[in-house]
């Protein structure tokens, strides 16, 4: 059985990047028909907030990414404790008392020196009476793992195979002074315990990858299949990171991006495939290929979700907006022309709302200092409404007879004095959805 987790940390709001690895989980997923996990890595209790956890909830279900359940750190303390008692007899887990001044202190001897700079392993040399010395003189004792010096190798979903010595990498902290166990080891046991079986995620995570790897074995669990995709950049190639307060995906939803619009974009960018929209994600996940993402920086701009979304927004059927229509104030047999009319005429759905009050309250005339004689004359010969199909052609008949104008000179005054607009639907429909015309005085 397929089984794939996205594991944030509901300290903060979720942003594209965090959809691009959401969402390329969920489609193995989707794809295999297996389970998707959301599990909510909470072990850091000052800066997990319930508030995120919700709004994390809250994005995915707007996006319709469901998960089969749900998995929360903090409850999974005690098993976290057990999976160190059986490190640390192993001989895998072993205490360690240095400050980080100490430890900065040593890399830069060992860069001094040409040596690349790797914890010494210095805490496996401590007796049990300089352990009982250091924590008389106040100290506190945390947990590193103690890796197997040899060359950690896995075959990556998106970067092919990957090899990293392990004596070049630090051996890393599983459990800080004060209890709290850390991500590299509570992601490793709970990635052992549900069965994970593929992991897609950042590329600034290969080096954690490589430690996990060992810490899977020693807990004595199979490595799940892991794939790296690229980091996202800004359209000018800087750091994502720099800009993501606007790219959370609350803020992406409250300005009127489409989620349809935004998970097409994410489920190919970076890849050898079009963007191209995609209305479900049975869709997105049966065109899914991990293969065809390569291993570069990927640029986004979230200008480009906006053709997207209104292509979205203008192939939606009128029961999609009956509510959102009379939620406008349009009447029930209004409603669906005025769908029809002003739909191909919107990028966000908020923009329907600006057509209604052009059509129930009238628009402020545009009238070109050139036009006003003209629209002087217009104006009277175009009775009061209500307006049918046959108005436009009626009254622009009248007023070419009367002033001699056509063409684009006699269309385009009466269309900006009606609608305040140079441009929008057919005047032949918006003119049966006028309520009132300003323009008429």
């Amino acid at each position: 059985m397929t089984t794939t987790r996205f594991a944030p940390s509901p300290t903060g709001h979720i942003h594209v990047g965090n959809l691009r690895t959401a969402l390329f989980n969920y489609l193995i997923a989707r794809k295999a028909g297996g389970t998707f996990i959301l599990r909510l890595d909470d072990t850091d209790q000052e800066r997990s907030k319930e508030e995120y956890a919700d709004g994390i909830k809250r994005d995915l279900e707007w996006l319709g990414l469901h998960w089969d359940r749900v998995e929360r750190q903090s409850l999974r303390l005690d098993r976290y404790a057990e999976a160190a008692d059986r490190l640390r007899a192993g001989g895998r887990l072993y205490e360690v008392f240095e400050t980080p001044t100490e430890l900065d202190l040593k890399r830069k001897k060992q860069l001094n020196m040409g040596k690349p700079p790797v914890y010494d392993r210095a805490g496996l040399a401590l007796s049990d009476a300089d352990r009982e010395r250091l924590r008389a003189e106040g100290r506190e004792g945390y947990w590193r793992f103690r890796l197997d010096q040899e060359r950690i190798e896995w075959t990556d979903g998106i970067l092919g195979d990957i090899s990293v010595d392990a004596a070049s990498v630090s051996d890393p902290v599983l459990i800080r002074a004060d209890g709290q166990v850390l991500y590299t080891f509570a992601s490793s046991v709970d990635d052992t315990d549900m069965a994970v079986t593929h992991i897609v995620r950042g590329a600034d995570h290969v080096t954690n990858t490589a430690t996990q790897i060992q810490i899977i074995r020693a807990l004595g669990g199979t490595p799940p299949a892991f794939a790296h995709h690229s980091l996202l950049t800004g359209a000018g190639g800087e750091e994502l990171s720099k800009r993501i307060g606007a790219l959370s995906i609350r803020d992406l939803r409250e300005a009127g991006v489409a989620p349809e619009a935004l998970l097409s974009m994410m489920a190919r960018l970076g890849s050898s495939q079009p963007v191209e929209l995609r209305m479900t994600l049975d869709d997105l996940a049966e065109g899914f290929d991990l293969s065809q993402f390569g291993a570069s920086p990927t640029k986004f701009d979230a200008a480009d979700l906006w053709p997207l979304t209104r292509e979205r927004n203008q192939a939606l059927p009128f029961e999609a907006v009956r509510d959102r229509i009379a939620a406008l104030g349009v009447p029930d047999h209004l409603a669906e022309r005025f769908w029809h009319v002003a739909s191909q005429n919107i990028t966000r759905l908020d923009d329907l709302a600006d057509w209604w009050t052009i059509f129930s309250q009238g628009a402020e005339p545009q009238i070109d200092p050139e036009d006003a004689d003209f629209i002087a004359q217009a104006m009277p010969l175009l009775p009061p409404p209500p307006y049918t199909d046959a108005t436009w052609g009626e009254w622009t008949a009248a007023v070419k007879d009367a002033t001699g104008r056509k063409g684009k000179g006699l269309f385009m005054p009466l269309r900006k004095a009606v609608t305040g607009q140079a441009h929008g639907p057919d005047m032949a429909q918006v003119m049966p959805l006028l309520q009132v015309v300003k323009a008429r005085g």
